[in-house]
């Protein structure tokens, strides 16, 4: 795997010394396919990794590994090749994103909800306000860290992993080193909380069902849920992946709420007061397209077609990011945002726990 990745920089490398005859007039129309080419190859070789029998059983999913392998390139030969593929780069890192977010609107359906009555609802509400206001409390007071990091770390806890923090970044404009340290703790305590959820399962006195909205409810990754919950057994594994769907849905509204209040200043890197000029289309798209789930208009074929695109959008999207990724950035903050994730976690787990032994 890892002299295919090497041999794959090479190719790159050699193709990017043909773009120097090319006029500077030409390239962006030339980085345009030799971009989402690019990227498209990253996809394949992060789909193919994600399923591996190793990377399944860890819950590693092809975003990850999409990133990964992306930052991995671009720390390495991007620098001379960019101006090769900047342009299908960036369509992939923006708008190829904002539709696979739509898309994954059609993984949700309203009756999904009311299979869980208030109860789940009200423990998804609760432990999305809660580690959202924690973050922002620990993150921004306690560790000083600056707001982008903050919200992307939070977001991703608090919703749905990775694809939370992409769908985040597209509102906020969160640049690529500060995406992928968020990115790097949910795959960290997402993977912790994959593994340690079983283990506590017969020391808690919980119920199938209780147990199963305490991991979906808790658990950053749809598949670290997946994976938790079938360690214990199906039951569990259902209720924890129809919790898990209703804090998915919870992220449009979150969304729409951060575009209304919140902005990037260009000039100070802070954020600043919205007149809800930038509202996320993409979120009500999101919306539409639970409820066109919910109607089951759509042939069962169609919807497991779609979701398949959905996952190659956002694995693209991934891989974008990864390549605009520099890792001087990341190391220059330090331990402060795993110190962040750490404490949602610790949170999330003891909350969490909590919230299903009362209500």
């Amino acid at each position: 795997m890892i002299h295919g990745f090497v041999l794959f920089c090479q190719v790159i490398t050699l193709a990017s010394s043909t773009m120097v005859t090319i006029p500077v007039s030409a390239r962006f129309f030339h980085s345009v396919p030799a971009g989402l080419i690019l990227v498209a190859l990253l996809t394949c070789f992060s789909m193919w990794c994600a399923s591996s029998p190793l990377c399944e059983q860890i819950g590693l999913s092809s975003l990850t590994i999409a990133i990964i392998a992306g930052a991995l390139l671009g720390n390495t030969v991007w620098n001379r090749t960019e101006h090769f593929f900047s342009g299908g780069v960036n369509i992939a890192k923006r708008h190829l994103l904002k539709l696979g977010v739509i898309l994954f609107g059609l993984r949700i359906t309203f009756a999904q909800i009311g299979q869980l009555g208030w109860q789940g609802v009200l423990i998804d509400l609760f432990i999305v306000l809660s580690v959202m206001s924690l973050a922002l409390f620990v993150g921004k007071k306690l560790l000083k860290l600056d707001l982008q990091t903050t919200v992307l770390i939070g977001a991703g806890s608090a919703f749905c992993g990775a694809a939370a923090i992409l769908a985040t970044e597209s509102v906020i404009k969160g640049q690529a080193h500060k995406v992928s340290l968020a990115v790097t703790t949910v795959v960290l305590f997402g993977t912790l909380s994959m593994c340690v959820y079983p283990l506590l399962y017969t020391h808690m006195g919980l119920s199938e069902d209780a147990f199963g909205i305490y991991t979906g409810a808790t658990i950053h990754e749809v598949a670290q849920v997946v994976a938790a919950g079938s360690a214990v057994n199906a039951n569990v594994a259902d209720i924890a992946v129809v919790e898990k769907m209703i804090r998915v849905m919870m992220l449009a509204p979150f969304l729409v709420m951060l575009s209304l209040f919140v902005n990037r200043d260009n000039d100070n890197k802070q954020y600043t007061p919205d007149k809800g000029k930038h509202i996320p289309w993409f979120a009500v798209f999101f919306i539409a397209m639970c409820g066109i789930n919910s109607m089951q208009v759509l042939p069962v074929e169609v919807v497991s077609t779609l979701l398949f695109a959905d996952n190659i959008f956002l694995t693209m999207a991934m891989a974008a990011l990864g390549l605009h990724t520099h890792l001087a950035p990341v190391l220059k903050v330090g331990v402060k945002p795993l110190v962040l994730a750490g404490s949602l976690f610790v949170f999330l787990l003891s909350c969490g726990f909590v919230l299903c032994v009362w209500i």
